[in-house]
């Protein structure tokens, strides 16, 4: 079993053709899309790769990557040809994705660059942005059938990534954010997240009315532990996301080392997690 912070269980681990993954209660719901948050766990990669790489950055054999991506279609329910891979570097840039997009990323080149977010309306395309402590975003619009799907580290976090994937879902799709319902997913925890005094300075600054949510706070050492959880749902609320509409996770990457591939654990030996999320 993984450690869970809390004991909420609107995040549960499935698992499907030897596969296993996270889903949100509140997106399945929706009943309008396929979605899910991969393990470590269930591929073919080897040594600090093993299993489930999803990366083809990480310096694993690309067919490797290819069958896990593979593996990881046939548990969520999607088919290669429909990818569409982020490019991130920690911007809060937004990409619509469009039917000329299928496949960029996994079959096709990109043709964009330093893109952490992306979204759609078009159904079969499914959205891919990858992880190893980072913060997935989650957005499903119901009311005018579009999704988006963002990576929100500490950069993207203290630049609102949320909010912005929100508005571009607005002039897009005309996303009303009270409609939406969003998830949290699987990302390192406070306890495990110690950075440097400039960025606790640039979430201070960013976050200076919520001083009593503690997203900071300052160790002996003179480092300082950040919450990122709790920071993205800031963004969130402040958005515009009903509470009531916001799943937040309760399982760290860091903590969960063995199922989960993180940066901090691993001092950088890792593959990357995915997270999935098309239309029907």
């Amino acid at each position: 079993m993984w450690k869970k912070k809390t004991e909420a269980e609107d995040m549960r681990l499935v698992e499907k053709n030897g596969v296993p993954y996270f889903v949100f209660k509140n997106l399945e719901n929706t009943g309008l899309v396929r979605h899910g948050f991969s393990t470590r766990l269930g591929g073919v990669s080897e040594g600090f790769l093993s299993s489930m790489n999803l990366s083809f950055t990480r310096g694993d054999d690309p067919e490797k990557v290819r069958e896990n991506f593979r593996r990881m279609g046939t548990a969520i329910g999607f088919e290669t040809k429909d990818l569409v891979l982020s490019d991130q570097t920690h911007t809060a840039n937004v990409r619509r994705v469009t039917e000329a997009d299928r496949g960029k990323g996994f079959d096709k080149e990109k043709d964009y660059t330093d893109t952490d977010g992306l979204i759609t309306n078009v159904p079969g395309l499914m959205l891919v942005t990858i992880y190893a402590d980072c913060v997935p975003l989650y957005f499903v619009d119901p009311v005018h059938k579009a999704i988006g799907l963002s990576h929100s580290g500490w950069k993207g976090t203290v630049h609102r990534m949320g909010k912005v994937t929100l508005e571009r879902m607005a002039e897009e799709f005309g996303t009303r954010p009270e409609d939406v319902q969003a998830a949290i997913g699987p990302s390192i925890c406070q306890d495990c997240y110690e950075v440097s005094e400039d960025v606790a300075e640039a979430f201070m600054n960013e976050f200076a009315d919520h001083q009593d949510d503690q997203l900071v706070y300052r160790k002996d050492n003179g480092k300082y532990q950040l919450n990122l959880w709790r920071a993205n749902e800031l963004v969130l609320l402040e958005a515009g996301i009903r509470p009531e509409y916001l799943t937040i996770t309760n399982v760290c990457t860091c903590c969960n080392h063995e199922l989960l591939f993180s940066h901090r654990a691993s001092h950088g030996q890792r593959g990357n997690l995915g997270a999935f999320l098309g239309l029907k």
